[in-house]
Parts: structure tokens; C-alpha cells; sequence
């Protein structure tokens, strides 16, 4: 089965978050499981209310939560999150881009799931001028404010 058509769960690392305001809106009603996780080889950026995840092989881990959605919510469900992530596959305006890593749950095992990341645009003008979130931690860096 191929990546796109994968029914994977997500890492979430921001406003998708146990929490956090769009938790509620996207995934309330429709999760399966939630698993707090860490995604190694990721900085976590500050954007205007929302991270970005940046791909750097030296740096995270950046923590968050592996969601499982129900299998009924699953195809709307990751519809309306590439919206809110405002991701479409292969349009250079993307925000995000929606790929597969494989993150790491506490109890040491692994799962591979969905994580939206800065897309290479994106990623390109916070590594040369973007604030690091310390500690790879979105609710904490909130929680600091």
C-alpha cells in the first residue's frame, strides 16, 4: 500500500494538541487513541499562533501525540486537515507538506504516521531568520507566554 493511501495515524505538535484550540474543532469525537510521542531529527519554529516543524537530522526531539482517528472519521478527517494545514499535494503554495516519519512512543516502541512540516519555502526563510522553539515542546513554549 502506498504512503497516500495509507489510513496512518498523525503526530500532532500544535494546535492539535490535547488542549489546544483546534483539538477540539478537528478531533474531538473522532480519535480512536492518543499516545504522547516524539518525533527525532525536528526543530520546532514559533509562527503567528501556530509551529512549524522543520526537518534537521541534529536537532529535536520535538514532542506531541500520535492520534489515531476512528476508522469512520478517517478519509473527512484528513481532508479537513490538510486544509487547516493548508496543504495541497503539489502546489508550491503549500504552507505545510504532509509526509510519513516514523515517531517514537514512550514506551520506546515506533509507529509510522502522517506529519505535516514546513514546506521547503517555508522551512527555507524560519531557518535563516525563524525563532526556535526551546525544548521541541508547542504547549510548554504556550504555557511560558
Amino acid at each position: 500500500m502506498s504512503a497516500a493511501a495509507a489510513r496512518l495515524p498523525f503526530f500532532v505538535y500544535g494546535t492539535l494538541r490535547p488542549g489546544e484550540p483546534n483539538h477540539d474543532v478537528h478531533l474531538r469525537g473522532r480519535v480512536a487513541a492518543e499516545q504522547p510521542a516524539r518525533l527525532a531529527g525536528a526543530v520546532l519554529y514559533a509562527g503567528p499562533g501556530y509551529p512549524y516543524l522543520v526537518e534537521d537530522p541534529e536537532a529535536g526531539p520535538v514532542r506531541g501525540e500520535l492520534i489515531t482517528a476512528l476508522p469512520s472519521a478517517y478519509d473527512r478527517l484528513l481532508a479537513e486537515l490538510d486544509v487547516l494545514e493548508d496543504y495541497a499535494p503539489g502546489d508550491p503554495r503549500n504552507l505545510y507538506d504532509r509526509v510519513v516519519r516514523d515517531v517514537t512512543l514512550l514506551d520506546g516502541g515506533t509507529a509510522r504516521a502522517w506529519v505535516y512540516v514546513a514546506a521547503p519555502r517555508v522551512a527555507a526563510g524560519l531557518r535563516a531568520s525563524g525563532a526556535v522553539i526551546g525544548g521541541g515542546d508547542w504547549a510548554l513554549f504556550r504555557a511560558g507566554r
